[in-house]
């Protein structure tokens, strides 16, 4: 059946204000998101270490990965595999294979709303896999799909280019257009933060409210 290709490709931010939200916690990112966006239920498979990238979407039927394999064909440098696959948790959708097609790739990492298989390899890997669930069953691969189109991923809207940071506490994503602000307050709000510990250890902290 059919693959419908919006874009080959999407368009990247400066390399910089990308790599600025390396190491900023989602937590703090989603509290400076009004605490709304954010895929729910996803959790990582990989090994350990963050996921940075922008957002190369495909949606897919449950149970199908035809377009995820078309995909792969396209994707490059910092490139988010991000997957709209309805929830369901039946089928993988992605496996050592796939995952190992998109790291020499150079992809950044999968985003699924669905499930993995080979989940001891992926655990042993560095590569960011997160999904809902693993399970032995494979997938169908005949279709349809759509590349690079709005999707909905664990109940958030991610357009095609979205900014994409996962960590331990799960994924958000957000706009190019507000990447700069965003990171001045995300700084700030790391910076106070640190100081709140530094007075705890110390003996000095009064107590706030909205603290986590």
């Amino acid at each position: 059946m059919t693959i419908t290709i919006a874009a080959t490709s999407v368009a990247k931010p400066p390399k910089d204000l990308l790599e600025a939200f390396r190491n900023a916690p989602t937590s703090v990112i989603s509290d400076n998101l009004a605490r709304l966006p954010g895929c729910v239920g996803l959790r990582p498979f990989h090994r350990g270490g963050p996921l940075l990238g922008v957002a190369f979407t495909v949606r897919t039927r449950p149970g199908d990965n035809l377009a995820i394999h078309k995909a792969l064909e396209m994707v490059g440098p910092d490139d988010v595999i991000v997957v709209d696959g309805g929830g369901d948790e039946s089928r993988a959708l992605v496996g050592e294979i796939m995952t190992n097609i998109a790291l020499h790739r150079g992809a950044a990492g999968y985003v699924i709303d669905g499930a993995i298989r080979d989940a001891g390899a992926l655990a042993a890997s560095d590569f960011p896999v997160y999904a809902r669930a693993a399970i032995h069953r494979g997938p169908y691969k005949s279709g349809p799909g759509e590349i690079n189109v709005p999707v909905s991923v664990g109940g958030c809207v991610i357009a095609p280019g979205d900014i994409i940071v996962g960590d331990e506490d799960g994924v958000v994503s957000f706009p190019q257009s507000i990447a700069a602000s965003l990171l001045e307050s995300v700084r700030a709000q790391v910076a106070r933060e640190e100081e709140t510990l530094k007075a705890i250890r110390e003996g000095r902290y009064q107590g706030s409210y909205g603290k986590s």
